[in-house]
């Protein structure tokens, strides 16, 4: 594709959606949290449409299609493009002779590289289970549409106090920005969590202070289809080192950190103070279903997303 042309199309939004749910116990990817049934995930659709996204990449388990397709993406507009990739154990095609017995995928970054044959131009990676707000889908797809490069990536910078559960950790990429707002650094922390009045992560039984306004990844990126190459290079010397280890992952902020300091490309850090949300605990589920009645009740969301698609019955024209 011509570049020109590929800028000209409407960004992609890839949603990974591959998760175990280990923690939540259940897929609370299509769990219900609106009055007609809703889930996280189509609020984010819906923000996305909204703000000019024109094709949504499901990146799913194959045994997930059906329940996908069911509870998420036949209902959505026919205006909008929608392809489904798989995340699995296959390594072949990402250049890996090795087998590896995994209970798990490989991760965030291993999930991306998995959407690669269904995109072509500028998209926005998240995650399905996290509520990020229209202001978070604006910002980004105003950003792909006249900013993005091979050089010019960005992620939507979250306040890590406006972040946490408070059923338990969480894990979140800390963010090192510069005074012009670009990433000069991002590191992956699994145990964040508050104590007391201060924000902690804990490391190697040790816990380190986070100011509040720390940025944070939520995994609410902006690239361009060059992070396919760079993801390629990284992960086979990746799976190299850690093939004996079950728990290892290819995350995404390795790949911009990456790319930062080896020069590849800038990632502007778009600001938001908005309060995300999402169920990382089962106990999150009340607190989420709440915090969507009441941008319901102030007018941000209709009562029903989605209008319901009319069924034709294809047999009533066989006889003509």
């Amino acid at each position: 594709m011509l570049r020109n042309e590929m800028y000209s199309k409407k960004p992609i939004l890839v949603i990974l959606a591959a998760g175990m749910a280990s923690r939540y116990g259940s897929a609370k990817q299509v769990e219900c949290f609106g009055p007609f049934g809703e889930k996280i995930i189509d609020y984010s659709i819906y923000d996305a449409i909204k703000a000019g996204f024109g094709k949504v990449v499901f990146v799913i388990r194959e045994e997930f299609l059906e329940v996908m397709k069911t509870n998420v993406g036949d209902k959505l507009p026919d205006s909008v493009e929608v392809a489904y990739a798989y995340q699995d154990f296959d390594l072949k095609k990402f250049g890996v002779d090795r087998v590896v017995e995994r209970q798990k995928p490989w991760g965030t970054g291993h999930a991306v590289m998995s959407a690669e044959q269904e995109v072509d131009r500028p998209f926005c990676v998240i995650n399905a289970d996290d509520f990020y707000g229209y202001d978070a889908f604006q910002k980004m797809a105003t950003f792909l549409q006249n900013q993005a490069n091979d050089k010019e990536m960005a992620l939507v910078g979250f306040e890590v106090g406006n972040t946490l559960s408070d059923f338990g950790y969480v894990s979140r990429g800390v963010c090192e920005v510069n005074a012009t707002n670009h990433l000069q650094s991002v590191t992956e922390r699994t145990n964040i969590y508050r104590k007391d009045s201060d924000i902690v992560y804990a490391q190697e039984e040790k816990e380190t202070v986070l100011p509040g306004n720390t940025r944070v990844s939520m995994n609410f990126w902006g690239f361009t289809p060059k992070i396919f190459e760079i993801a390629r290079a990284l992960f086979p010397d990746f799976v190299e080192q850690n093939h004996e280890n079950p728990k290892a992952e290819f995350f995404i902020p390795d790949l911009p950190d990456y790319m930062v300091k080896q020069g590849i490309a800038n990632f502007s850090v778009l600001p938001t103070d908005a309060k995300w949300f999402g169920v990382t605990y089962k106990e999150d589920k009340d607190q989420v279903q709440q915090s969507i009645h009441q941008l319901i009740e102030c007018g941000d969301y209709p009562q029903r997303l989605w209008p319901e698609k009319k069924v034709v019955d294809e047999s009533i024209y066989l006889d003509f």
